[in-house]
């Protein structure tokens, strides 16, 4: 299982994996051999001590009418007493998009609704709810992840806003014979940005989704040369009031975090989370239960290196005096 999504809910700790398995599908940058096509989801009374509990499959691709194969990163969030299960599977078209499946309990089992989220796109979406009741979805990934095919339209270092629905704001480009990120952004150019985007009561976009810019300490953004700039696999938490936006750096194999004050951003580059584990890349999770504060990812040791076939591990995370994170060894983890 990879992927981790983790929260608390009602006393008890969740992790909602993606759940690899031997398709025999090529490797490719695409990510062709990651043919995950079910959820599972895992609880924990005592993270340290305990042993987790496997709530068996919770949804399958089956299930899902717009979605043809790979359920791949996914996260939940609680609202008004359901829980609502966001994830990105790719559709009959061959493009990926966004879908949500609804439960009455944190385990399960959730029913996926029928449609994708309306002008949703790419991959690995984060549900983060604010302290206020708001709650806003990070999604977006590189390379077989298709975040490539939508380019965001600048104004400084702004998007230029659109009405929802169309495509104001971004340049659709399509499927492109090679798909890499090196095609349509030049090392000294801003890097592609991950999504955030608020979500109304039926957990659909409110509104048209934002970049979210990730600044050097001079306040201009990242470059696509720059082995610290966004991949894949957002995710948020809060800490003392601020906002930490961590992510994967792909195929530099970083997982980094910046710092803001508000969800939408921007935020500034604070360093290197976790340095690379065994396997091509690690997506994550960061959660605080029961007084700690934990960072959830995987890695392909037990697998001896199948970059498709990859296990969840969990380590404390320490935060410094300022707000800055310790850095963590991938390779002692």
């Amino acid at each position: 299982m990879a992927d981790p999504a983790a929260h608390v809910f009602n006393g008890k700790l969740y992790i909602y994996p993606s759940h690899d398995w031997e398709a025999g599908a090529e490797e490719d940058d695409d990510g062709g051999h990651f043919q995950m096509k079910d959820y599972h989801a895992l609880s924990f009374d005592d993270l340290e001590n305990g042993k987790a509990t496997d709530h068996g499959v919770i949804f399958s691709v089956e299930q899902v009418p717009w979605a043809e194969k790979q359920l791949w990163d996914s996260d939940v969030v609680e609202k008004d007493g359901k829980y609502y299960y966001v994830f990105s599977a790719k559709g009959y078209d061959g493009v990926f998009r966004l879908g949500v499946a609804v439960a009455d309990k944190p385990e399960g089992p959730f029913t996926p609704r029928p449609f994708a989220i309306r002008g949703s796109f790419s991959i690995d979406p984060c549900v983060f709810k604010d302290d206020d009741g708001t709650i806003y979805t990070y999604f977006g990934g590189l390379w077989g992840g298709q975040l490539q095919w939508w380019q965001p339209l600048y104004h400084g270092f702004e998007t230029i806003p659109g009405k929802y629905g169309d495509k104001n704001g971004l340049i659709d480009l399509g499927p492109a014979p090679d798909r890499k990120t090196q095609l349509f952004a030049k090392p000294d150019a801003p890097a592609l940005p991950s999504w955030v985007v608020k979500m109304n009561d039926d957990m659909e976009f409110a509104e048209a989704p934002r970049c979210v810019l990730i600044l050097d300490k001079d306040g201009q953004p990242l470059k696509a040369g720059d082995p610290h700039r966004f991949f894949e696999a957002s995710w948020m938490h809060k800490y003392n009031g601020k906002y930490y936006f961590s992510y994967s750096t792909g195929d530099s194999h970083f997982l980094c975090y910046a710092i803001g004050d508000n969800p939408y951003g921007p935020f500034t580059y604070q360093g290197v989370l976790m340095t690379p584990v065994v396997g091509w890349t690690t997506h994550h999770a960061i959660a605080e239960y029961k007084g700690k504060w934990y960072l959830f990812h995987h890695d392909c040791v037990p697998s001896n290196d199948k970059t498709w076939l990859r296990s969840l591990k969990v380590c404390e995370l320490h935060y410094n005096a300022d707000g800055t994170i310790q850095q963590i060894e991938g390779l002692d983890k």
